[in-house]
């Protein structure tokens, strides 16, 4: 089961980058965030959370190296994807239920971030090699 998710939270814990062996293909790259989902309600003194919820968010792509040291802990990112539900046995063998995210984007929100640097525009054939 899996449904449209779109959510703004924070980033953790340091991001995890893993890569898979794909036969004779390039391997294929995945980024884990920890991302706690907060639902903040105005009260007096600002704000209260209500409801937050962390997830793990997985980004499957090919600069997922590149991006695992982008992303860093504290961070507020907007997550857009689909929520997934897993089952699973835990070690006593009682049935377990998790949802995760499977990111199609990851952006960055300001806050916090102190500086920016970008890189060089690509060139039309490297944005080319670089969608999906």
């Amino acid at each position: 089961m899996s449904t449209h998710f779109f959510g703004e939270g924070n980033i953790g814990s340091a991001p995890e980058f893993r890569e898979f062996s794909n036969r004779n293909d390039e391997p294929r790259r995945l980024l884990r965030l920890n991302v706690y989902f907060d639902n903040p309600i105005p009260v007096k003194d600002g704000y209260e959370d209500r409801g937050g919820f962390w997830a793990p968010v997985e980004l499957w792509h090919r600069d997922a190296e590149h991006w695992s040291t982008l992303y860093q802990k504290g961070m507020r990112v907007l997550v857009e994807g689909r929520s997934v539900k897993e089952e699973w046995e835990d070690a006593d063998e009682k049935q377990r239920v998790t949802f995760k995210i499977e990111a199609r984007r990851v952006g960055i929100l300001p806050y916090r971030v102190e500086t920016l640097v970008l890189s060089a525009k690509p060139s039309s054939a490297e944005r080319d090699d670089h969608s999906h």
